[in-house]
């Protein structure tokens, strides 16, 4: 049975926005007062809270499909729609947030920290928001918006001072259950930690975390064993403790060639951008199972070497817990230090919210296809307003046409060479196609000439008077010829028949 999960996909769906509704007050002695229809309600947003009480994200394994609220249909006497109801999802503390291309969005490392991950839809404008003194009554209103709906990766990277590393069964759980309240299972058998344990110590004044992760093995850095999948856990400790069995029976192996292979796949392990790696923290050595008198004999031979590579060496036992109170004195030296030197640290800079409005409100990228160019209008404002456009109302869609008109749509495809006609989609994928056809205030706006013409500047091809009366002259004397030409057939046809007669 699962009962600890660190990383788990979510599929959310934020709610949508209400519609806006169509609507005139009718009074009595005033049949037609004027439009009143509400705005409908915003849609629900998906908020993930860190909350310190909660250690895993076993809940999200067994049901990941969240969605908040959808807002309320806007209704007449200007009533807005009620706003859907908001969707806040506990995490740990330490849960890191990605998008579904593995970009992460925010690292929820304080307790109340709050990310709004699935924003709600907006509710649509009823037709009294959109009244204006040249819309005096619109008969149409706009639509909500959809929420975002998507796939977010969350991934629990435990908030510790204190890690726990060594080989499978060298003793990391006795450990931390002897320093701490922790109850972790212990059995004699390798791989008996299948997710990492936390412990609470308090030494003098400090009080640090420890946690103990899945023990590493040689080759772990490729896919073997548990260790390297939850070493995420290691990721925020301030120092590393490693535990070395010196009572293991396994043929091949001691505690220097245990910590050389810990110490590969630890240098094997990226850690993120901007973050000290793990092999350049602070290190101790912890020899486990000094009660056990042959294991005593082998921590005093490799200690000295253990020395001469720079690690402070405690030999310990958990079972006559010799030696713990040293180590955890020492460690929570390590801890007090680190934090003072944090305090001190320059605060990390901060955060700047740049409006949306200093972005490009829209672009238009030209795309060719089998029966000519398509232009695509691809932008945030562009996509809501279509969205927000009921095309069953054909008031509804000139409004639609005026927005873009007044963001510089059509200049904007008049530049990139479109013509009246021409297929223009907004959005992306098949998004709403439509033949365009411009709002024309000049022909000037139709005149498309290559850069540095101007077809306004070339010949009209009209003819000039000279060639107009050149070409009445013309016609008139082909036409006299033809005259003559008839004329003399009927005076020989009549010359024949006077023959004739005689």
């Amino acid at each position: 049975m699962v009962t600890f999960v660190d990383r788990v996909t979510l599929h959310l769906r934020a709610g949508k926005g209400g519609n806006g509704c169509v609507s005139v007050r009718r009074e009595k002695f005033k049949p037609l007062a004027g439009p009143d229809g509400g705005n409908g309600g915003h849609g629900g947003d998906i908020v993930l809270v860190a909350d310190p009480q909660v250690t895993t994200l076993l809940s999200y394994h067994h049901s990941p499909h969240r969605h908040a609220g959808n807002g309320g249909f806007g209704m007449g006497d200007n009533r807005s729609g009620a706003m859907g109801e908001a969707l806040e999802l506990l995490v740990p503390v330490g849960t890191v947030v990605k998008d579904a291309d593995g970009e992460s969005l925010v690292d929820l490392v304080e307790p109340g920290m709050r990310f709004v991950v699935a924003p709600g839809g907006l509710g649509g404008l009823g037709n009294a928001a959109l009244a204006s003194p040249k819309r005096k009554a619109p008969g149409f209103a706009l639509l909500g918006t959809p929420g975002w709906e998507g796939d977010v990766l969350l991934e629990l990277k435990t908030v510790a001072d204190v890690a726990l590393v060594g080989y499978p069964s060298a003793g990391k759980s006795s450990l931390i259950a002897a320093v701490s309240a922790a109850r972790p299972k212990i059995a004699d058998y390798p791989f008996t930690t299948l997710h990492p344990n936390l412990g609470v110590v308090q030494a003098g004044d400090v009080r640090f975390t420890v946690a103990d992760v899945p023990g590493l093995i040689e080759g772990a850095s490729e896919g073997k064993g548990l260790g390297l999948e939850f070493l995420r856990h290691v990721e925020r400790c301030t120092a590393l403790v490693h535990v070395l069995d010196c009572a293991t029976l396994e043929p091949g192996r001691d505690p220097l060639s245990d910590l050389d292979v810990i110490l590969a796949e630890l240098a094997a392990y990226p850690v993120p951008e901007g973050q000290t790696p793990l092999l350049e923290r602070p290190q101790l050595v912890a020899l486990n199972k000094v009660d056990v008198p042959e294991a005593k004999d082998l921590a005093d031979l490799v200690r000295p070497e253990l020395e001469a590579r720079g690690y402070r060496v405690f030999e310990i036992s958990t079972v006559s817990h010799e030696g713990l109170r040293q180590l955890t004195f020492a460690l929570a030296d390590i801890v007090a230090r680190h934090r003072v030197e944090a305090a001190a640290a320059p605060a990390p800079e901060r955060i700047v919210i740049r409006p949306k409005g200093a972005e490009a409100d829209f672009r238009i990228r030209v795309e060719g296809g089998t029966y000519g160019d398509l232009f695509r209008i691809l932008g945030e404002k562009p996509v809501r307003w279509v969205q927000q456009t009921d095309f069953q109302n054909d008031e509804a869609v000139g409004y639609l046409a005026d927005r873009l008109n007044k963001l510089g749509v059509e200049d904007e495809l008049f530049r990139r060479g479109a013509t009246p006609g021409a297929t223009v989609v907004i959005g992306e994928g098949d998004g709403v196609v439509f033949d365009w056809d411009p709002s024309l205030t000049s022909t000037a706006e139709l005149i498309t000439a290559p850069r540095g013409t101007d077809a306004r500047l070339d010949g009209s091809g009209r003819r000039t008077t000279s060639e107009r009366r050149e070409q009445y002259h013309e016609r008139m004397d082909a036409k006299a010829e033809a005259r003559a030409e008839l004329e003399a057939e009927r005076l020989t046809e009549q010359s024949w028949d006077v023959e004739d007669d005689e």
